[in-house]
């Protein structure tokens, strides 16, 4: 069976899905300015270290955050996009129909138990972070581990909400009330 409707605001499970949607776009848009500092702050670095012999430790831990930040709040992003690695032998070749399953079953047996355990086993480590108001061990390092450690416990959120999100797609392009616009064949 054809589908003919590819309006995604066609379904209320489309519209709660493209809302959920607007979350990672919007954490991934936002905390990939950071790249740019990223870079701008390492080569100011380099040329402090060897045109003047300078440094400053908490500058040097300021680029681990960022990266720290770019990854963590980067990752469901990048699954909304699909731009992870992947070891692909059969998808590609598989039908839309094919292909949403397999997404749904992974969405519902991989991602989100992995999710839920990461922020389980997380959360004491976190804590503990927290309660000590964690600090960088280097003298002139920078305050608030706690916080940048807090920020694993803010993927798995992300990363939840977007799980949620892909799997209320799938179930949609399988109901044919949804069909992506890359796709260019109906879910048969």
């Amino acid at each position: 069976m054809k589908t003919t409707n590819t309006d995604p605001t066609s379904s209320k499970l489309m519209q709660f899905a493209q809302q959920l949607e607007k979350i990672s776009t919007w954490c991934g848009q936002s905390i990939s300015w950071l790249t740019l500092l990223m870079v701008i702050t390492t080569f100011t670095i380099v040329v402090l270290r060897y045109g003047f012999e300078t440094g400053w430790i908490a500058m040097q831990e300021s680029v681990i955050y960022m990266y720290a930040l770019v990854f963590l709040i980067g990752i469901p992003y990048t699954l909304k996009y699909d731009g992870h690695v992947r070891v692909d032998i059969f998808y590609s070749k598989m039908s839309l129909r094919s292909k949403t399953w397999v997404n749904l079953f992974g969405t519902l047996f991989l991602l989100l138990p992995v999710t839920a355990f990461i922020a389980w086993v997380s959360w004491d480590y976190v804590a503990a972070s927290w309660a000590l108001k964690e600090e960088s061990g280097e003298a002139g390092g920078l305050p608030g581990v706690y916080l940048l450690k807090a920020t694993i416990l803010l993927m798995t959120l992300l990363l939840f909400i977007q799980g949620i999100s892909q799997l209320l797609t799938n179930i949609a392009i399988l109901q044919n009330k949804y069909l992506p616009p890359d796709s260019k064949q109906g879910v048969s």
